[in-house]
């Protein structure tokens, strides 16, 4: 049955992606380029990612949804166990919003460029400066009422444990005084881990935790940081639990 399935994968379902892929970037590239990428920055990516999903058999489960205002904006922090990740929260969130992404994405053929008109906000965190203008063109972004959605790993893990998180997503929420909203993403590592290009049909849970709202004096970025990490952590299975802890060292 696996045997089948890669010769699907590779023969049917990559090409018809492919072609997918290339159409929603020159979608999003064109159409927002003239009408703004309100709309046209998230819409055609939402389509191409549930489409992923389906030609690839793997079924989303969202829970929580309750708990986000769909006119609220949010800064949505998630786990990173791989690529679904990616296309889980832009098929199944719900929720207009803006990726935080390492700037070196926009290399990638007609898919950076089609990010940087969707208006994503492209990190360099080689340099402090680089940091400074992220918060800035955070600010822009969120001025209109979109939300953020970044992944404080910083990267794929390797194993499907959770690694410490960064500091950036919790100083743009302290910064801007925005609800943070945890996310637990559960099944993508099984579906396709960063060590291959192979995927597996099945399911992904993904569990939408209750906002975290700032007091009156902002958040403690520290606390802030744990306190997520603690709740994603909660919807996951001991296996893929860590020992380590969010307070490990942070960069």
């Amino acid at each position: 049955m696996k045997f089948l399935f890669r010769i699907y994968q590779w023969l049917i379902a990559a090409p018809i992606l492919l072609v997918l892929t290339i159409l929603t970037a020159l979608v999003t590239i064109i159409m927002a380029s003239i009408f703004g990428n309100h709309f046209w920055g998230y819409y055609p990516a939402h389509l191409w990612s549930r489409c992923v999903c389906f030609f690839w058999g793997v079924k989303v489960e969202v829970r929580g949804r309750e708990n986000i205002d769909p006119k609220t904006s949010y800064v949505f922090v998630a786990n990173h166990q791989g690529a679904f990740d990616i296309w889980t929260i832009y098929g199944y969130l719900n929720h207009d919003f803006k990726w935080l992404m390492k700037k070196e994405l926009e290399k990638i053929f007609l898919v950076g460029a089609a990010c940087k008109r969707a208006g994503h906000i492209m990190v360099d965190e080689s340099s402090i400066s680089g940091i400074r203008t992220t918060i800035q063109e955070s600010e822009h972004t969120l001025q209109g009422g979109m939300s953020l959605v970044i992944f404080p790993e910083g990267s794929r893990t390797f194993d499907g444990k959770m690694i410490p998180f960064k500091r950036g997503a919790f100083m743009l929420a302290a910064e801007y005084k925005l609800p943070v909203v945890p996310i637990t993403i559960d099944g993508a590592f099984e579906r396709m881990p960063r060590t291959t290009y192979n995927v597996t049909p099945g399911k992904i849970i993904m569990t939408i935790h209750k906002p975290i709202y700032p007091g009156e004096r902002g958040f403690n970025t520290k606390r802030l940081m744990a306190q997520c990490f603690e709740e994603i952590e909660s919807s996951l299975p001991e296996k893929h639990k860590t020992s380590i802890g969010s307070d490990s060292p942070q960069v």
